[in-house]
């Protein structure tokens, strides 16, 4: 590797008297995977859009293949050869897989699509992923693992030369993980260089030759070896030193809150699924992507009905015609996809927080005052780090999360559920999360948590529901539950 594809020389950004990178320099060889590491707001999305030609620098030079480089659109990155697959899913659903996969560049023949060689390359390009779905499908419907999937397939059809991937397993289990690490490793054998950026350390050290960390828009830290402790590594990009993840969970009351018993999903998502979560306990749900975890919990907080079984909140059977309905109970549900379901970006935070307690401000007209006060209560109490007129858009992804979570914890709920918490969100921001949701569990609030990362849902539970296939496998104990035990009822 003697002369990179990729330099970065002195990269500066501002908006307005916000600098949001200062002086950073990298350099990406080929065949080799580098990690681009730091909490939400440290300027490696800025960085990245960058180098993909979605943002200008302020100062600074860029070179590709020894020549100057200043893609001033998406499009010149792309036709350089530089590709970035982006946390946020970009696809259209109201057109096919294959359609997404080559939109803008599509196989022609005698002047028009050839829509069968579409779906040919679109269908190797899944297989790759082992993703084992018609090409031909519409992507409306898919679950956000496989529309991750798919955008991943967008960018190897594009036989790029630089691929920059943020935060690709957000939405994978492991089986789908692996699948990626074996394209990553297949092509930066072929010599593709690649970025990777994400918040799971455990990736990092599998997949990466090299880690470079930013904090606050500068360029901390660089480790030439991928097996340097995890500690050591999040303690540069938090810039403090790491206490613990994980709280001290509280015993939960032996109260029965949240009764489940038989329930099943009209399409066989999940069948015959029953199990308690009592005053003060926080219940994990566990599995494989596709293992129904997600629907399950939209069941039982009215965004999907069932076909048979009942659900009963402190003895009383619920029947939940939709989320409002939920809702009134003391049901809420935070959504595993903030950006889509959880949260209007382009809204105030005041807005945001306002907009699902309406019914709390009774018959009043709510003035512009009304809201600020009632969005600073949240703030205040939830710590989110934002001022009540800021837009959603303005903050990291952490404390967007805070936002979602903040607005449902104003109506003081009896049972929380929280759909994959810390998706995208950075280790400084996570211990945060957990700190609100032990919290909850504190006050006796019935916490249910549903997530892929393996260390949360055992760092976090005093009992773990695992699914596999749509039924549930079994209920482990805090003290019986371990990656090995969770993983042997997940694949059953």
């Amino acid at each position: 590797m003697t002369e990179p594809v990729l330099s970065l020389r002195g990269i500066s950004k501002r908006y307005g008297p916000l600098q949001v990178l200062k002086n950073v320099s990298l350099d990406v060889y080929a065949g080799e995977v580098v990690a681009l590491l730091g909490e939400n707001g440290a300027g490696k999305s800025t960085l990245s859009g960058i180098i993909a030609g979605s943002r200008a620098p302020s100062e600074g030079t860029m070179t590709w293949l020894g020549q100057p480089y200043a893609p001033a659109t998406p499009r010149e990155a792309i036709d350089k050869g530089v590709v970035l697959i982006h946390q946020e899913l970009q696809l259209l659903p109201e057109l096919s897989i294959a359609e997404n996969v080559f939109i803008g560049r599509w196989p022609m023949k005698n002047g028009v699509i050839d829509r069968a060689e579409m779906v040919r390359r679109a269908q190797e390009q899944l297989s790759r992923l082992n993703l084992h779905i018609p090409a031909t499908r519409k992507v409306a419907g898919l679950s956000t693992a496989n529309q991750q999937l798919i955008e991943i397939a967008k960018a190897l059809a594009l036989d790029a030369k630089l691929l920059i991937l943020d935060e690709p397993t957000a939405a994978l289990g492991g089986a789908e993980t692996e699948a990626l690490f074996n394209q990553v490793r297949k092509l930066r054998s072929e010599g593709v260089g690649i970025v990777y950026i994400s918040h799971r350390m455990e990736e990092i050290k599998q997949i990466t030759d090299r880690i470079v960390v930013l904090r606050d828009g500068v360029r901390v830290q660089e480790f030439a070896d991928s097996a340097t402790p995890v500690r050591t590594i999040v303690e540069s990009m938090v810039g403090r030193p790491l206490e613990r993840m994980f709280p001290p969970l509280p015993e939960p009351s032996g109260r029965p809150v949240l009764q489940v018993s038989g329930l099943t999903s009209p399409v066989r998502s999940f069948r015959d699924v029953s199990f308690e979560v009592q005053s003060g306990e926080i219940l994990g749900i566990a599995g494989l992507v596709g293992a129904g975890r997600t629907e399950l919990v939209r069941a039982i907080s009215g965004a999907d009905p069932i076909s048979a079984g009942t659900i009963k909140l402190n003895g009383e059977e619920l029947r939940l015609r939709s989320p409002a309905d939920a809702i009134a109970k003391g049901i809420v549900m935070v959504p595993e996809d903030r950006k889509d379901q959880g949260i209007v970006v382009t809204h105030r935070i005041s807005e945001n927080v306002v907009y699902p307690n309406l019914d709390m401000f009774g018959r009043r007209w709510i003035t512009s005052k009304m809201k600020r006060t009632f969005a600073e209560q949240a703030i205040s109490k939830f710590g989110v780090k934002g001022r009540a007129e800021q837009y959603a858009s303005d903050l990291s992804g952490g404390n967007q999360q805070k936002v979602v979570i903040a607005k449902w914890l104003m109506r003081d709920p009896k049972v929380v559920i929280l759909d994959e918490p810390t998706r995208g969100i950075d280790v400084g921001a996570r211990a945060g999360i957990y700190d609100i949701i032990v919290n909850l569990a504190k006050k006796g609030v019935a916490v249910i948590v549903v997530s892929s990362d393996l260390e949360e849902v055992l760092g976090v539970s005093n009992r773990i529901l695992v699914l596999a296939q749509g039924k549930q496998a079994g209920i482990l104990d805090r003290e019986e539950a371990n990656d090995v035990s969770v993983m042997e009822l997940a694949t059953i």
